[in-house]
């Protein structure tokens, strides 16, 4: 009851800033848009549809680590947190609390994105939902690293971090623009021993049907999810000790 209450006030709170939400949720529409206008007028396939879209999906997610983080941040500037000491909540309600409304949006963001890529040309599958499904776990760990930096860092420093420097990696590092291959050696190897490469992959693997290649990627996106979902919960813990 007490994480459901904070929720709800939660996403209150993310309703009342509808620029930030709308631009997740615009942002990788635009880009599916503008890659497709490139790919009509160019004589070579680069950015084509069934391989485009999971990439921008996994690099779109990006931007809710910036949104989590600032939220956490305003409400720790504002001495929220400080005044819910006053009240039985821990520092796992806390975190569930700010977590459980943004899920839905990543799962909005993702929906949103394939349904643009749908209009776009994009053949219905339902190996769509697959897609979503395998690349849910880098939304866990893109909410979970903005939450830990909102707890950890002021609301610029977080901004500065998640909005440079995390949604940069993810774009270089995702794949979603070219093939890793391409480039080859160390780049090609840090890449898929980060998660963004091995979500985008994931998701690529499952839209094509290529079933049997999806638990290595898979495997490595969910440990930096669980990781990453730990240590923002034990950073919440803290802050709430402090508070």
């Amino acid at each position: 009851m007490r994480i459901l209450v904070f929720g709800r006030r939660t996403a209150k709170e993310i309703l009342r800033d509808p620029m930030s939400l709308g631009f997740g949720l615009g942002f990788p529409v635009a880009l599916l848009l503008l890659m497709t206008v490139i790919q009509r007028n160019i004589p070579v396939s680069l950015f084509e549809l069934d391989s485009l879209t999971p990439g921008i999906t996994c690099f779109g997610l990006s931007f809710l680590c910036l949104f989590a983080a600032t939220l956490v941040a305003k409400d720790r500037s504002g001495s929220l947190l400080m005044r819910l000491q006053a009240t039985p909540m821990t520092g796992t309600d806390f975190f569930l609390g700010y977590l459980l409304p943004l899920l839905p949006i990543a799962l909005g963001q993702m929906a949103v994105a394939y349904g643009t890529a749908l209009l776009l040309g994009l053949a219905w599958t339902p190996r769509i939902l697959l897609a979503i499904a395998v690349q849910l776990p880098m939304a866990v760990c893109f909410l979970s690293l903005g939450l830990l930096c909102g707890c950890l860092l002021t609301e610029r420093q977080a901004s500065s971090l998640c909005g440079a420097l995390l949604t940069n990696l993810s774009a270089w590092l995702s794949g979603a623009w070219f093939d890793l291959s391409l480039v080859g050696g160390v780049f090609e190897t840090v890449a898929f021993l980060l998660p963004f490469a091995n979500a985008t992959e994931a998701g690529r693997m499952a839209l094509s049907g290529n079933t049997a290649g999806i638990a290595r990627p898979l495997t490595i996106t969910a440990v930096y999810g669980v990781v990453s979902l730990l240590a923002a919960i034990l950073a919440s813990r803290r802050l709430s000790r402090r508070s």
